[in-house]
């Protein structure tokens, strides 16, 4: 096998456990803390431990975990507090940015039904779903015209990656509520009111608040 065969073979092990970990971590019930193994997920995933630590080093920048040495990788809960916090924050940033992005309906909406149609085709992938999902909020976001708070924003997102796939995996058919909410949304900036846009956005956060409030865990089916 050549470098450049070896090359792309390890990335793409390290792309698959990236992914397979991400699930995981995901699925797993926000109260608790849990410690990961690299022999485990080696196990789990099929791979060597060269593209597992490699794996665990990203989702460590990313803050999903913290390498502990010489014991794996801890994955520490998620609190109540935390996440009360984070939708918070999202409603107010994005509610005054919804509501400025309206006038610029003619190009945004066309690119938002343009993601929601990409989303739908992501049923069955949580990861793929949840980066479609962030797209989908940056590109009002970024319309609104203040650099500020789109870098503030996406920081909020990096916070909330967890919590988005358990709010995906947690409520039967999430995933497609999520789409009809997304929907109601392009419609609202569609139709030139800022008021009808802003409370179709609040409804949607609210409902994925009120989701992440569940105690358990279902598994994720694509349904």
């Amino acid at each position: 096998m050549s470098r450049t065969q070896q090359g792309r073979s390890r990335e793409s092990a390290q792309d698959t456990t990236y992914r397979w970990l991400k699930r995981h971590i995901g699925s797993l019930p926000r109260q608790e803390g849990t410690f990961l193994t690299e022999a485990e997920v080696c196990e789990a995933t099929g791979t060597s431990r060269t593209p597992v630590r490699e794996a665990l080093l990203r989702l460590e920048t990313e803050g999903f975990l913290k390498i502990m040495p010489k014991k794996g990788a801890f994955v520490p809960p998620v609190s109540d507090a935390e996440i009360e916090a984070v939708m918070q924050a999202r409603e107010l940033v994005e509610d005054w940015c919804v509501q400025r992005a309206v006038p610029f309906a003619e190009e945004l909406a066309p690119e938002l039904a343009e993601l929601v149609a990409r989303q739908e085709g992501l049923l069955d992938d949580p990861v793929e779903f949840i980066e479609c999902d962030r797209a989908f909020h940056r590109a009002i976001v970024r319309r609104a015209g203040n650099p500020v708070l789109a870098e503030f924003y996406e920081s909020l997102r990096d916070r909330q990656v967890r919590m988005g796939l358990r709010a995906i995996a947690a409520a039967e058919d999430r995933a497609r509520v999520v789409l009809a909410e997304h929907g109601a949304i392009v419609e609202a900036i569609r139709s030139g009111d800022p008021l009808r846009a802003g409370q179709a956005l609040a409804a949607h956060l609210d409902g994925t608040l009120t989701v992440l409030r569940l105690p358990s865990v279902a598994n994720w089916d694509g349904r």
